[in-house]
């Protein structure tokens, strides 16, 4: 009785029905996951299960067959039996690749008999696929990653950019966003998508004109101009400037013996056709062009030009340099000549306070600077005795200048005064002369006052009258006048129109005649 009880414990863990049935479903699985297909099976009653088995579809030679999993070649444990031999066939396949997709057998075999299932299990193998929309975008675009798994069943997937964590798949685009994107299965980082790259877009950054900012005269320097900038910038796409003035365009220029209108500022500008905040074109930082040079164009100025003796004299030494001039050196020779040059002085400025005959002859001056030195072109200082008699010559200058002036005011003077006494004369003189010849004021008369001194007769006013009928009168007068010719003089005369010229005058051109009126005063 017992025996037959542990037949029966044996037999019951079976499908009790008795039918020989294999179900499964299909499964899809993400590469490098591992997948269990589920499978269940029964068998009739009274048989004992002793051995089970999985096999794959194969096409070998035209034709699909089935292989056992055992025979295949694969690693360890790749596939393994998880179920049981009363109803469980479920497998286990690790790591799934690409090989592992296909249909797949449940087979088992009891006590009784055998059964291999004339149905299949299908394994799908997909892979994630990443997706950066857009692959390529101008700095400062919206960026969005999508995972796409391939497979029904969701999973949790996390970002990763050239190996680090992306904390977030929708985002702005930054120059340091650009790079490789994947996505993984989050605890299974090592199932992973495809690297899909990014390509940001940006303007150029970083612009530098390199040059080495210290060269010597003659020499040559090279300007190199470079940038970080996506899509990279093109040689056309370089301009250099000095002082704010176009030289060129391209990634370099030569300078060659170079001179010291070299020197100034430079800087480059970078253009690849994407601007940043509006602006295209991107300048470097100013570079400044130091050409050096030993002194040159040294020249000597003198103040004043002229040097007398006993006076002062400066000469002052001027130089073009580059580190300037820190030293300067002064170099007298005689007149006749540079064969024995004499160390006079230091400094920028040479002073003479009193020149002397000793201080003339030829002067150089030399300038140095840590590169090197010149000499100047020599100055030649002579010297003008100085003239004692040019004090003395300007003081008798003065005076008879001054003694001229005083005569001319005071003829002046003297001239003004006896004109106002004679004007004063003048009035009462012609008011008697008029009242005495009212009777005959005959045309072409001379009327004259004469005053004569206090020994003189008393005055005489005498009418002269040039008229044809007139002569014998006139013959008359001129012996009178003869008595006095020697002694009148005649002061002032003037000379103004009659009554009868005025008249005369109203009657026609022909009758034009004149009074002269004539103060005279006769000396004793």
């Amino acid at each position: 009785m017992e025996s037959l009880i542990l037949i029966v414990l044996v037999v019951i863990p079976g499908v009790l029905s008795g039918n020989w049935r294999v179900t499964y479903k299909d499964h899809c699985a993400l590469k490098g996951t591992s997948v269990i297909i589920k499978c269940e099976y029964d068998y009739p009653l009274g048989h004992i299960v002793t051995s089970v088995s999985w096999s794959k579809a194969l096409f070998v030679s035209g034709k699909w067959r089935q292989y056992y999993l055992s025979g295949l070649s694969s690693p360890p444990d790749h596939f393994k039996y998880v179920g049981n031999y009363w109803s469980d066939c479920s497998l286990k396949i690790s790591d799934v690749q690409d090989t592992d997709e296909g249909a797949y057998f449940f087979n088992f075999v009891t006590t009784l008999d055998r059964w291999r299932s004339k149905t299949s299990a299908h394994l799908s193998v997909k892979k994630l696929t990443a997706v950066v929309q857009p692959s390529t975008v101008t700095e400062g675009d919206k960026v969005s990653l999508t995972c796409l798994p391939g497979c029904p069943t969701p999973v949790n997937i996390v970002w990763f950019r050239d190996g680090q964590r992306v904390p977030n798949p929708v985002f702005q685009a930054r120059r340091e966003d650009a790079g490789r994107y994947y996505c993984a299965v989050l605890g299974q980082e090592a199932v992973r998508s495809a690297s899909v790259a990014l390509s940001v877009e940006y303007a150029p950054k970083k612009v530098t004109l390199s040059m080495s900012p210290s060269v010597m005269k003659g020499s040559s320097v090279t300007l190199t101009c470079s940038s970080d900038a996506n899509p990279p910038v093109a040689q056309s796409g370089y301009r250099m400037y000095k002082d704010g003035h176009f030289l060129n365009s391209g990634q370099k220029r030569t300078l060659s013996d170079v001179q010291p209108s070299h020197s100034g500022l430079y800087y480059c500008q970078a253009w690849n056709n994407i601007s940043w905040r509006g602006v295209y074109l991107i300048n470097s930082t100013e570079v400044h062009l130091d050409v050096r040079y030993r002194p040159e164009n040294i020249s000597i100025s003198m103040d004043p030009l002229y040097v007398v003796e006993g006076s002062s004299v400066n000469l002052t030494c001027s130089s073009s340099a580059n580190p300037p001039a820190d030293s300067y050196s002064w170099y007298r020779a005689p007149a006749s000549g540079l064969s024995s040059m004499l160390h006079v002085g230091s400094g920028q400025v040479l002073s003479l306070p009193s020149v002397e005959a000793s201080h003339t002859g030829l002067y150089l001056c030399q300038a140095r600077n840590k590169l090197g030195e010149n000499n100047s072109t020599e100055v030649l200082i002579t010297m003008k005795e100085k003239q004692h008699g040019i004090r003395s010559l300007a003081v008798v200058a003065g005076i008879g200048i001054f003694v001229l002036l005083t005569l001319v005011l005071a003829l002046l003077l003297l001239w003004m005064k006896r004109r106002v006494l004679e004007e004063k004369k003048l009035p009462a003189l012609s008011g008697r002369g008029s009242s005495s010849l009212a009777s005959e004021d005959p045309p072409n008369s001379v009327y004259a006052n004469i005053n004569l001194l206090p020994s003189s007769p008393p005055p005489v006013i005498a009418a002269l009258d040039f008229s044809p009928h007139s002569q014998r009168k006139s013959h008359h007068g001129h012996n009178a006048r003869t008595s006095y010719e020697d002694e009148v003089t005649y002061t002032n005369v003037t000379i103004k129109p009659s009554r009868s010229t005025s008249n005369s005058r109203s009657k026609g051109r022909d009758s034009d005649n004149s009074v002269i009126y004539a103060s005279v005063v006769k000396s004793s």
